[in-house]
């Protein structure tokens, strides 16, 4: 059977899934990274497009709406007599050569750059970090320079992409080997109360196949943009009652070819 059959059989048959216990270990090891992939696709579309779209907004915001500055014995230097705060896609930025500005009044920011007196901060997801201008260029720093930079960082967007995807998917592939296999030990105590002859390495590809319904579920949510609530309990419990499901589906009969795999 192929794994684009599996993966369909696995969504609706746990009669199938039991099936699967008989099959290699490398077939399910490959399903589980096929598996990974599939629900992984809309993280990777949703990152890639906020990347592409931030990117788009600071370049449109330098190049538009910011006033002129120079960065130049590490401090700011701009024209303005106030601080300047331009907000676009949700994004904002902030300068202020004039020192008015307090870095204790970006602790509430989100998703902020803000070029202070001597500092430039960055507030991404409520974390704030500093960099003294000293730091980042030893020289003067304006803004054309700057559009240039925003330039060559939207020419590496398509290499970038490809790298968070893989990151992505090494981490997600991860999380599932180890569900999985905290999945089969669960499935040791099923097979006990049941009084099948199951293995370790048996529940172990059954419980591959076991979370193939709450992954395309969360996937499809994911996608949607709908988050779930208590979505790791009803995870943990939709993988749990389908492999429950499956060791019952495994037939006395059946025993002798399970002790043979």
């Amino acid at each position: 059977m192929n794994i684009f059959l599996q993966f369909y059989k696995s969504l609706y048959s746990p009669k199938d899934i039991a099936l699967f216990r008989l099959q290699g270990i490398g077939k399910t090891i490959l399903y589980v990274f096929f598996l990974t992939l599939l629900s992984i696709i809309p993280t990777v579309f949703y990152s890639g497009s906020a990347i592409v779209n931030s990117l788009n907004a600071i370049d449109e915001t330098i190049d538009t709406e910011m006033p002129d500055f120079k960065i130049e014995d590490g401090q700011l230097e701009t024209d303005q007599k106030a601080p300047v705060t331009v907000n676009k896609h949700g994004f904002a930025v902030i300068i202020d050569s004039t020192g008015t500005v307090e870095p204790a009044a970006l602790s509430n920011s989100d998703n902020t750059i803000a070029l202070l007196k001597n500092d430039v901060y960055i507030i991404a997801a409520g974390q704030k970090q500093s960099y003294p201008y000293s730091m980042l260029t030893s020289g003067t720093l304006t803004k054309e320079d700057l559009v240039g930079y925003m330039a060559s960082a939207e020419s590496l967007v398509p290499a970038i992409i490809p790298l968070i995807a893989t990151v992505i998917f090494i981490f997600s592939a991860g999380m599932r080997f180890i569900e999985i296999s905290i999945l089969a030990l669960v499935g040791l105590l099923f097979k006990n109360a049941l009084r099948k002859k199951l293995e370790y390495r048996h529940l172990w590809r059954m419980s591959a196949y076991s979370i193939t319904l709450p992954a395309v579920f969360f996937a499809i949510m994911a996608a949607l943009q709908s988050a779930v609530p208590n979505g790791a309990f009803i995870n943990w419990f939709v993988s749990l009652i389908i492999l429950l499901l499956a060791i019952k589906e495994v037939l006395q009969k059946d025993q002798k070819k399970t002790d043979n795999k």
